[in-house]
């Protein structure tokens, strides 16, 4: 049997520098934001809130999410991170709802027009930059970990991205709205903060997506490639009821049924060990449970129906 190895502080290292630079975006943006009085960056800014708010959570979470089995969690504690990566999800649709609500209020009652000038449009530069940085940092992170809370994070991250971007073009056409005699281009403001919560929706639901089959025990390995690996041990007469669950590269569990051509009990320890080295050296870390049958329990169905 392989058990993760706990990556747990390495995690949270990523996640208290990924805190401080969100820390930073989020005042940078929601000053900027207060002193142009733009909807779009507001949002934005609510859109970092959940970013601080996320790696608060993550950093919750972590502590809880440790691989290693205890009396009372002998499978591992790995769903606490799972459930950390909903939370992420449900601030999302928060966020999503509030930009909303807020350009919506804007059409229908209006509000004073944006004002910002250069300097304001290169700190949004330098948020870009820093949002890049921090997307890419803890996708490379989280995948080489295998942590799901840095890999939702990274998402969300990413999706601040596309949404600062989205601001800064659009506040540099209301920068540029008197010198080319455009007034209408300051409703750009207010009707970018719509694909602003559309890009905030899909992160929600793509970290909603990528979590939910761990929580609810979906199929991890298909059972028709387990029984093909387990027949080829030499001994194996039949197998059947495979079951398996948990997320390849961070910790599966298989259950099986198994019948082999021996009545000697060590022989038949023996055969069992050689298919669980099998699995382990194809989907590592696995924890596997065998039950031995009798030659005349021998059953066609590989697996659940």
């Amino acid at each position: 049997m392989v058990i993760m190895e706990d990556k747990r502080q390495k995690v949270r290292q990523v996640l208290i520098i990924t805190l401080i630079l969100n820390i930073i975006v989020l005042a940078l943006k929601a000053v900027v934001g207060i002193m142009t009085g733009s909807l779009s960056l507001q949002a934005d800014a609510l859109h970092s809130v959940t970013d601080s708010a996320n790696n608060v959570l993550g950093l919750v979470t972590n502590q809880l999410s440790s691989p290693i089995p205890d009396r009372d969690h002998p499978y591992g504690h790995h769903k606490f991170e799972a459930i950390g990566a909903l939370g992420i999800a449900a601030f999302l649709g928060i966020a999503c709802f509030e930009i909303f609500t807020s350009a919506l209020n804007r059409i229908i009652f209006g509000g004073d027009p944006v004002k910002i000038n250069g300097p304001e449009l290169w700190v949004l530069i330098l948020i870009l930059g820093i949002n890049i940085f921090v997307a890419f940092y803890e996708r490379k992170v989280g995948q080489k970990l295998g942590s799901n809370i840095l890999i939702a994070d990274a998402t969300h991250t990413m999706s601040d991205v596309w949404v600062t971007i989205s601001v800064l073009f659009g506040l540099i056409a209301v920068w540029q709205s008197e010198n080319w005699n455009l007034p209408w281009l300051q409703s750009l403001d207010y009707l970018l903060a719509f694909p602003v919560a559309i890009l905030v929706l899909k992160s929600g639901w793509e970290v909603l997506k990528s979590n939910l089959p761990w929580l609810v025990d979906e199929m991890a390995i298909a059972p028709e490639l387990i029984h093909e690996l387990v027949m080829q041990v030499q001994g194996v007469i039949n197998c059947h009821n495979i079951a398996s669950r948990g997320l390849l590269g961070r910790q599966v569990f298989i259950e099986m049924h198994l019948i082999v051509d021996t009545e000697n009990v060590k022989t038949a320890h023996d055969i069992t060990e050689e298919v669980e080295a099998k699995l382990e050296e194809k989907f590592a870390p696995v924890r596997i449970l065998i039950h031995v049958e009798p030659l005349d329990y021998q059953s066609p169905q590989i697996s659940y129906e």
